[in-house]
């Protein structure tokens, strides 16, 4: 699969924020290869649609592709960044507001040593 640079800045940032049951960053061990086709297709299928539903809010943000596909991971994990913090004001209020629907997602390690999201 092709992924767009929004879809791996996701998926880079989903990574190096999410720890395994030891605690260690996901992307102490792993890359984009070993997340699960399932996995990835929800990925592509969740970044796809917060960019076509916030297209207008993106191009006003003037965040580039790899910025806006980074803060899209934090902000809909709630993490203590993303886009509500970029300085973007109310642009980066309602970017805020539509990415927490997606809702929180977690990595975890399945028992075929791929990583899946749930």
């Amino acid at each position: 699969m092709t992924l767009d640079k929004f879809t791996t800045a996701y998926l880079v940032c989903a990574l190096w924020s999410s720890t395994n049951e030891e605690g260690e960053p996901f992307d102490d061990e792993h890359g984009i290869e070993d997340m699960a086709d399932d996995a990835l297709k929800q990925v592509m299928e969740d970044c796809s649609d917060f960019r076509a539903t916030n297209a207008e809010l993106l191009e006003k943000s003037g965040l580039d592709d790899e910025q806006a596909g980074h803060d899209f991971w934090l902000t809909r994990n709630r993490h203590g960044a993303g886009f509500w913090d970029r300085g973007l004001g109310d642009v980066g209020k309602e970017l805020t507001a539509m990415a927490h629907p997606y809702g929180n997602v977690d990595i975890y390690k399945g028992d075929d040593g791929k990583l899946y999201m749930q």
